[in-house]
């Protein structure tokens, strides 16, 4: 996949990114087996409010192909993925923070999240039949459990916690120290916040 150019200029190289990138994509389209499960389109999160109107994973076009990388590498172990959140709109973001002004776990909307940018991503491990395995926490959980240095948990748990973090690095993405759902990909530093409601998205 031809996502990134390099160009070299006075012996540097830059990464820029084709035009295609800066779309959002329902991941289900790139990979139909990657399972989705939007939390903030059900009152099943912590907000105890639909949030959403569309249950869908939108992200940028180029974090959605190494996803889709994520998906095929898991299934070689008899494993995938169930993502709970994707592109989120920015007044999304602004109720979030209102609710939990907390850095750690809500990013200011002042400044965006990589959510807001379509390069960021919440999941988790699934089986072959797409039952969760166990992890340290549920989703959303404002705990220390969460944080990705905590080990005061079943061995079961912890391994569940590396395989996924250790794939996610693999194919481009950074780990969130205090949520071991939350990645962000390489590369959101390029792209603007968008506050488009999810249904407009084509």
């Amino acid at each position: 996949m031809k996502w990134l150019l390099i160009l070299i200029f006075s012996g540097v190289a830059f990464a820029q990114f084709l035009p295609e990138d800066t779309l959002l994509v329902d991941v289900q389209k790139i990979n139909p087996r990657i399972k989705v499960e939007i939390r903030y389109a059900t009152e099943n999160n912590f907000t105890g409010k639909k949030l959403y109107s569309v249950g869908k994973c939108f992200l940028r076009k180029f974090v959605a192909f190494k996803l889709d990388s994520v998906q095929k590498e898991l299934e070689n172990y008899g494993l995938g993925i169930k993502v709970w959140d994707c592109y989120r709109p920015l007044s999304v973001q602004k109720i979030l923070w209102s609710i939990v002004p907390d850095e750690r776990y809500v990013a200011n909307p002042s400044k965006g999240s990589r959510h807001n940018r379509g390069c960021a991503v919440d999941l988790t491990l699934v089986d072959s039949l797409g039952n969760e395995l166990p992890m340290p926490t549920g989703y959303d959980d404002f705990t220390e459990k969460a944080h990705r240095n905590y080990f005061n948990l079943p061995d079961t748990l912890i391994k569940n916690r590396m395989i996924l973090e250790n794939v996610m690095r693999k194919y481009g993405f950074i780990p969130l120290p205090t949520e071991w759902w939350h990645f962000d990909c390489e590369g959101w530093e390029n792209f603007s916040i968008l506050d488009i409601p999810l249904e407009e998205i084509k």
